[in-house]
């Protein structure tokens, strides 16, 4: 696989994302259709700045995580980490400087820096004079976004830095544009099978008396739970931590553990990674660490080999060894808009990166650490920050935003660059509410129910037991279905979720579509919020079939009134469902019925052990006639078809 050209302007910096990246699964071109000699560079006063030519009907997607924005053309952008951007401007739990275009092409620049772009901006000063004496009195039309008549430029800002690498990805879709810069990153993480199950946080107060009896409410009522997590209360410190269990919430901790993994449940410790002076941590680390302590603790320098080696061996020694398969990476994001409590920018660490390199390298670094801890040991995790060359990483990231809107938002746009997002549940305020939450969550990468700071599961005051069992069931009839969208983003670079310009990217209608999302090759996703009873949904391509009612649809726009969530079947695809169960362990078999929809198609069902990386992966091509090969993970029971 080619279609990646790399140049380089000026002299970059030696600390860049690309020092710390996973190796590449593709190769460098010696040449790119792409017009190199229309990009202009100039070092200034700042640091440097790069001009690239954008066409007038050309929309622009990328930037990362963005919850408050989706096409940014005519917009500003700025790549800063930061907790809870309240605002469209590029501020975000894991900004990505690189960004892809409706002509399809994706442009990454190289730099951990908070670089700006301003994403097409007009450069004619040359303009005749032409009389306009039109007065304005509506602020939304005053300050609306420009740049959609005429040509205009990308213009780059990298400040401190007086050179840059950049990267330019070629391809014939968003989808194929996105895939290569994934490969590039190393390719897409593959997850463990019992990942892709549901997990559930307790309270952040639970003893472990009160996890083991929450663990048997979801195996008593039989409702599908595959990871236990546990919330700060497990540590003796946690702001800043101890990384030791508490000794009066988990007195019998080994027993817990114990008792959980004999029950089928994995378990995700969370944590930070500011270190308290009563962990055994401190003193190792710290003349690995910064100038400026965060809650009283030195924050880890992860750029650092000797730092990522202490922390990771710890944590195999201390949790992973113990029975652990997780972790939940909190607060290593910015804090502009959150009371500003982490380290300054102006910070530096022994490694040489300093505290602007630092926030923008330090989610990925985290992650990296974690992982050698792990080993052989695939995991799902999470983190609240993320960036560049993500896609090896199995970590979704999260937010303590909960504006439903702005969640189903960042399912769209986090596939433009490698990235996985959850929409977690946390609380409702009605019934209506925490199913319409759920019914999202259930189509994303991973089902997280964060019930952190609620004494029992928050459906149970709402009466919704049987609804979020029957949804929980579903997303359990999924998982072969997911896995194998996992796999194709894990050997292809595919996102197994995308916003629909991504496949559509010669589509207009889809150019602005923020509230669906293909969820694999095959689905369309158009979720609703509590306060929707009715909405309209848009279908490009061929024909759709109703995933409830089996109902065709033609291209087109359609109006859809339900209690359920939209999703909708490509024509000419086969769906495999599994019988639904509690949970996955190493000896699962799916009970799978083919749902084959259209005249013809197929696809593959992936086999391996579900949870090392040493693994053998198996394909299991399957099409309206059945499975073509013999597995052992997977048993056809049925199958049916729609046309």
């Amino acid at each position: 696989m080619t279609g990646v050209y790399k140049l380089t302007f000026g002299e970059p910096e030696s600390i860049t994302p690309t020092k710390y990246k996973e190796i590449s699964k593709i190769e460098l071109s010696d040449a790119t259709k792409f017009n190199i000699g229309s990009i202009n560079f100039k070092k200034t006063l700042r640091g440097c700045r790069l001009e690239i030519p954008l066409e007038f009907d050309e929309e622009v997607y990328g930037f990362g995580l963005q919850l408050n924005g989706f096409n940014h053309k005519g917009s500003k952008k700025m790549m800063r980490p930061n907790a809870d951007p309240v605002s469209n401007s590029g501020d975000s739990h894991a900004p990505v400087p690189f960004y892809c275009t409706n002509k399809y092409y994706g442009i990454y620049v190289d730099t951990a820096r908070y670089a700006e772009f301003y994403c097409g901006y007009g450069k004619n000063k040359n303009r005749p004079a032409v009389p306009n004496n039109t007065v304005i009195t509506n602020a939304e039309e005053l300050y609306k976004k420009t740049g959609y008549t005429e040509k205009t430029v990308m213009v780059i800002d990298i400040p401190v830095a007086k050179g840059v690498d950049i990267y330019i990805f070629e391809g014939e879709s968003i989808t194929d544009v996105v895939a290569k810069y994934n490969m590039f990153s190393g390719g897409g993480c593959m997850p463990p099978l019992w990942g892709l199950g549901v997990s559930y946080r307790c309270n952040a107060k639970y003893t472990d008396n009160q996890v083991i009896k929450m663990a048997d409410y979801f195996r008593e009522r039989k409702m599908p739970c595959d990871i236990i997590g546990l919330e700060p209360g497990w540590q003796s410190s946690s702001y800043s931590c101890s990384y030791v269990w508490d000794n009066e919430r988990y007195p019998n901790y080994k027993e817990l553990i114990r008792y959980l993994r004999n029950s089928n449940f994995n378990i995700n410790l969370w944590e930070h990674a500011f270190v308290n002076s009563i962990s055994p941590l401190y003193q190792k680390l710290h003349d690995f660490s910064g100038t400026y302590e965060v809650w009283k603790g030195i924050t880890t320098d992860f750029a650092g080999e000797t730092a990522r080696d202490i922390f990771s061996e710890y944590h195999k020694n201390k949790f992973v060894d113990e029975g652990i398969t997780g972790f939940k990476l909190d607060e290593c994001d910015g804090s502009d808009f959150t009371g500003g409590w982490s380290f300054p920018n102006c910070d530096e660490f022994p490694s040489g990166v300093d505290g602007e390199q630092m926030h923008s390298l330090f989610g990925i670094l985290y992650q990296k650490t974690i992982l050698k801890a792990l080993g052989n040991q695939r995991t799902f995790s999470e983190v609240r920050n993320s960036g560049a060359f993500a896609a090896p990483y199995p970590f979704v990231l999260y937010s303590d935003l909960y504006d439903h809107k702005v969640f189903i938002r960042g399912l769209a746009t986090a596939g433009f660059s490698g990235l996985l997002w959850v929409p977690e549940l946390r609380r409702a305020k009605n019934k209506k509410d925490l199913l319409r939450r759920l019914q999202t969550v259930v189509f994303s990468p991973r089902v997280i129910i964060n019930a952190w700071n609620t004494e029992e599961a928050p459906w149970i005051k709402l009466g919704a037991g049987d609804e979020v069992r029957e949804l929980l069931e579903l997303r359990m009839s999924l998982v072969p279905y997911v896995y194998s969208a996992f796999y194709r983003y894990h050997k292809h670079g595919v996102p197994p979720i995308r916003a629909l310009v991504s496949d559509y990217s010669d589509d207009e209608n889809t150019y602005n579509i923020d509230d669906e999302y293909m969820f694999g090759d095959s689905m369309l996703v158009a979720p609703m919020t509590v306060d929707e009873d009715k909405r309209m949904v848009y279908l490009p391509g061929d024909a759709w079939y109703d995933f409830w009612t089996d109902k065709k649809y033609e291209r087109g726009w359609h109006e859809v009134q339900t209690d359920n969530i939209p999703v909708y079947i490509k024509k000419d695809s086969v769906i495999p469902l599994a019988e639904p169960m509690q949970y996955i362990s190493k000896d699962t078999v799916f009970q799978i019925t083919l749902k084959c929809y259209g005249d013809k198609g197929k696809t593959v069902l992936v086999e391996d052990d579900g949870e090392t990386h040493a693994t053998r992966y198996k394909e299991i091509e399957i099409d309206f006639n059945g499975f073509r090969e013999e597995t052992q993970r997977y048993e056809l029971k049925r199958i049916q078809c729609c046309v």
